[in-house]
């Protein structure tokens, strides 16, 4: 094992070799993730009915929503990068069991079930431990631009993971793109063992431990207690909530109604995209935005008035432009949310933090998408982005009226 980092990053993060290796580790491990995702959709898709590939598809969610918590348990148990090693080399092992089940036989869905389940499984423990590790790989004053980072790898893994994904299909069909995921997640392992921890106060601390349900109770006390994390995971959940469902369904149906097509949804996409992407950008290259509770709050808030003018937007390239700065804006949000998660949670709780506000934002803000389709079928498309726009504007309201949270600052 590598050695231990016992003071704070002496160069900037994106300067820094031990944090490349570790966004290296991040990049390859979520380009695996998204080249999965499209092996199983097309061969669940090519071995059943597309209400059985649905299903498939679906089988990670629950066992990643169930679980979320007390993975966040064991990340804080057993310190983050060693749960993010186990948890890649699970993965790993599971989808080239399955792709080499894939290239012997034609099992049908059975096996692709499983794998989703397992996926599922492993996720809930795999997510809490890759948000609490940023806090051991560099100091406090990085966190900011590492957040920045880490979403310039989420986006670069969204655009180049579904065609290389596509690739893997055309050259020799799920099995091959299976292989092709499973590869990728692999190299994120050694990668991973050589970046050197920074040994936090938690991890010394000695004593005997308690059993993970009083963990899990200590951990969810500990955050409805806190003067700013509190009022933070409402705000973010209120975010999220009026968020996902106009970008998500709505997107699509307010693409259909104008008659833009699935070509216009793309270029309204990838408008958010780029927005998204120049916002982590902007942190990587900057490192830090002073008053970052007001900033979160006031990015929320504007985010939400662009959320809601998309669907007024009177054509293709003003909905593009307006998508653009939706990304900008709920991207800064987002990374100061995050940041202020990563500076403000002890050490200790920093897991459990983690797979509070994961489950937040994997586990039941989706479950606005169902209920925003069945509201545009009802009142139409501009009354419920207005809606959406007014429950994600209440999380910038939080941000900006509890005074500990507008006044939250990350470490200089």
């Amino acid at each position: 094992m590598s050695s231990t980092l016992l003071t704070p990053a002496a160069v900037q993060a994106h300067r820094d070799p031990n944090v490349r290796r570790w966004l290296t580790a991040y990049t390859c491990s979520m380009l695996g993730d998204s080249v999965y995702y499209l092996a199983l959709s097309w061969a669940a898709v090519r071995a059943g009915t597309a209400a059985q590939a649905g299903l498939v598809m679906s089988a990670s969610a629950l066992p990643r929503a169930v679980l979320m918590l007390g993975g966040g348990v064991i990340a804080d148990r057993l310190g983050p990068r060693r749960v993010v090693i186990g948890s890649d080399a699970l993965r790993c092992a599971a989808v080239l069991a399955v792709a080499a089940l894939l290239y012997l036989t034609s099992p049908g869905l059975w096996p692709l079930a499983l794998l989703a389940l397992v996926f599922g499984t492993v996720d809930a423990v795999f997510v809490p431990a890759v948000g609490a590790l940023p806090a051991r790989v560099t100091g406090k004053d990085q966190l900011a631009r590492v957040q920045g980072m880490r979403g310039l790898a989420i986006r670069f893994a969204s655009v180049v993971g579904a065609p290389l994904g596509g690739l893997g299909v055309a050259v020799g069909g799920a099995c091959a793109a299976f292989a092709l995921a499973g590869l990728l997640i692999a190299v994120s392992v050694p990668l991973l063992l050589s970046v050197r921890i920074r040994e936090l106060p938690a991890d010394r601390a000695a004593g005997p431990r308690a059993t993970a349900r009083a963990d899990l109770a200590a951990g969810l006390r500990y955050i409805r207690g806190h003067r700013v994390l509190a009022p933070l995971m409402l705000a973010i959940a209120l975010g999220d909530l009026g968020f996902v469902g106009p970008l998500n369904v709505g997107l699509t149906l307010l693409a259909d109604h104008r008659g833009w097509g699935a070509s216009g949804m793309g270029w309204v996409l990838a408008g958010f995209g780029v927005g998204a992407g120049a916002a982590s950008l902007l942190l990587t290259l900057r490192g830090r935005l002073p008053r970052a509770g007001l900033v979160a709050g006031v990015t929320i808030v504007v985010g939400s008035l662009a959320v809601g003018a998309l669907a007024y937007a009177p054509g293709l390239w003003a909905a593009v432009g307006t998508a653009l700065l939706v990304g900008l804006l709920t991207g800064l949000s987002g990374a100061m949310c995050g940041a202020l998660l990563q500076t403000q949670a002890d050490p200790a709780y920093l897991g459990r933090v983690t797979a509070v506000s994961s489950l937040i934002s994997l586990g039941f803000t989706p479950l606005s998408m169902p209920l925003a389709a069945a509201a545009i079928g009802v009142w139409g498309l501009g009354p419920v982005y207005l809606v959406s726009a007014f429950v994600c504007a209440l999380g910038g309201v939080v941000a900006l009226v509890v005074p500990a949270l507008r006044r939250a600052e990350l470490p200089a």
